[in-house]
């Protein structure tokens, strides 16, 4: 007997869910070309070396691996992984598109604003909101060194999740270089930074209060974890955070990103209107290793995790073509957004009325042709008409179409 249900960490979409994805990509892409993004699409199988460059942090670890067909497929000879796969499925869309990027360079604009949505593959541990496969909606600038491709970022989401029907979520943002800078001023050395991070960016999950034990169990120094905790305390308190570590880091402050850090938020908080938020967050990390500079991260009232992120990049292209390459991007949390909207019991809104029309058996060719011929013109005015057969238990028939959204049921019986 074959398994009906469908692999660990995947998942069937039904009909309702469906149709309100397909109104949300729509959403998406009207709202982003806009802003002059292009949509492009990669494959979703890349390279072994692409996939495990080191550049997207424990994701590398969550890879669904492909083995080597035929006869390079070695399995007695084999030491390592990398002897017996040669690709992948890709954990995210930011490393296709740097290697699409790179390939294509010289047939592309720049700066180059590329929209892409499409499936992606994470060997997780599947809970509420987390799949193995699921659909990541990102938009990058390549090629614009300026924070101007930040504020692009940020407008662009923050209008597309409203266009969507969300409202009091903030956008958090940070810099890694301030980041990286308030750390070396709490006295950690510059070889303990990468596992610090990695430790802070657990804090939501973990709370303040645990972030220094963390950081002395893993043997790095309490007291430099303690002055940061207690610099972060006071800016998340303070009306002009940025302007407080901005004279309190002192040494630690050239090149730290503050300037761009306050262009940025100065720019969005003077366009944006009041159904969402702008909020500087040092203890913002992001986890892939990849982001060199400003990063954001969406939070939503009614979710306790990220709805969306993103964040500058500017060294991965590099990697693929040798040439240097600001990069920057932001990713909607695709399958959040549209679990939280299925639990609201969202309805698409201005909607054309649905309509189902129920032909009895035995009905004439004559009198068919009169009624498909009337769906038909019905259809061309942009009405939606289901046409299909009567059934005995025409109750049970009619409350099935009404839960699919059908709001008008006509009977068509044969001798009427």
């Amino acid at each position: 007997m074959l398994k009906l249900k469908p692999v660990t960490g995947m998942r069937d979409i039904m009909p309702e869910e469906m149709v309100v994805r397909d109104w949300c990509v729509s959403k998406i892409k009207e709202t982003y070309s806009k802003y002059g993004f292009t949509p492009i699409d990669t494959p979703s199988v890349e390279s072994y070396e692409n996939l495990h460059s080191k550049e997207g942090g424990d994701n590398e670890k969550l890879i669904f691996g492909i083995l080597k067909r035929g006869e390079k497929l070695k399995l007695e000879e084999a030491k390592c992984e990398a002897d017996v796969s040669d690709s992948g499925l890709r954990y995210d869309l930011t490393v296709p598109l740097v290697r699409y990027y790179s390939c294509h360079k010289e047939e592309l604009p720049s700066p180059f604003k590329a929209l892409q949505i499409g499936n992606v593959w994470r060997a997780d541990r599947p809970q509420k909101g987390r799949f193995r496969q699921f659909t990541q909606c990102d938009i990058d600038i390549l090629g614009d060194p300026t924070d101007l491709a930040e504020t692009e970022l940020i407008l662009a989401t923050s209008e597309a999740l409203c266009n969507l029907g969300f409202k009091g979520f903030a956008v958090r943002i940070n810099d890694r270089r301030l980041l990286r800078a308030t750390a070396l001023w709490a006295g950690f050395s510059e070889e303990d930074l990468e596992q610090v991070f990695i430790i802070l960016d657990k804090m939501d999950k973990a709370g303040e209060d645990s972030i220094p034990d963390m950081i002395e169990g893993a043997g790095y120094d309490r007291a430099a974890a303690e002055k940061w905790m207690s610099l972060y305390g006071e800016a998340k308190v303070s009306e002009d955070p940025v302007g407080l570590i901005n004279e309190k880091i002192g040494e630690y402050r050239e090149g730290c990103g503050i300037d761009e850090l306050k262009e940025i938020m100065g720019c969005v908080n003077a366009v944006k209107d009041d159904r969402y938020d702008l909020v500087f967050d040092l203890s913002l990390v992001r986890g892939m290793s990849y982001y060199t500079g400003t990063v954001f991260e969406i939070s939503m009232p009614e979710y306790g995790g990220s709805c969306g992120g993103g964040g500058r990049y500017d060294e991965m292209v590099n990697r693929f073509s040798g040439q240097s390459v600001p990069a920057c991007g932001f990713s909607i949390g695709f399958e959040r957004i549209i679990m939280l909207l299925m639990d609201r019991g969202f309805k698409i809104p201005d909607e054309k009325k649905k309509e189902a029309w129920l032909i009895e058996k035995g009905t004439s060719p004559e009198k068919l042709s009169e009624i498909m011929k009337e769906a038909a013109k019905l259809r061309t005015e942009g009405r939606t008409v289901l046409t299909t057969a009567m059934k005995k238990n025409r109750k049970f028939q009619k409350e099935q179409l009404a839960n699919s959204g059908y709001e008008e049921i006509r009977e068509l019986f044969r001798d009427k």
